[in-house]
């Protein structure tokens, strides 16, 4: 029993920080996309900012994401935490940001391409998308209200 709870523990740990790994990355790119979409397009400048992107997505946003979900969904089976409240607000609060993730990435496309769809100031919007959930998130966690 005692190894489980220090398994547990590790899982926990694992699992917070590649939470902080992928909202780092998921505050990080849309500033990316601030300065990119700045940029004259197809300038060497963006090129940059489009190479910076692919980066933060292929070394920290992608995998970070992917290990948030397993690590998480272990300790939600590993708790029993299907049947709590609190616990569904979570995962659809997770599985909003991991939409947010995908449009992030499809965003990126389009800059690549040329494509100017939002202003600046929509994009600095769009970057207090993952704090607004991410105090959610923690709230649900720790206060579990329901």
């Amino acid at each position: 029993m005692e190894t489980l709870s220090v398994l547990y523990l590790w899982l926990k740990a694992a699992h917070l920080i590649f939470v902080i790994f992928w909202m780092a990355g998921l505050f990080m790119l849309p500033r990316l996309y601030v300065y990119h979409q700045e940029a004259l397009s197809g300038s060497e400048e963006a090129e940059k900012f489009a190479e910076r992107e692919r980066k933060l997505l292929k070394i920290i946003l992608n995998p970070s994401m992917i290990l948030v979900w397993i690590l998480g969904l272990t300790l939600a089976f590993t708790i029993g935490a299907w049947s709590t409240g609190w616990f569904g607000a979570k995962l659809l609060l997770v599985i909003g940001l991991s939409g947010y993730h995908g449009y992030l990435i499809g965003y990126g496309k389009k800059l690549a391409r040329g494509e100017r769809p939002l202003s600046g100031k929509a994009l600095r919007l769009l970057n207090e998308v993952p704090a607004i959930a991410i105090a959610l998130i923690v709230v649900l966690v720790i206060v579990k209200p329901f």
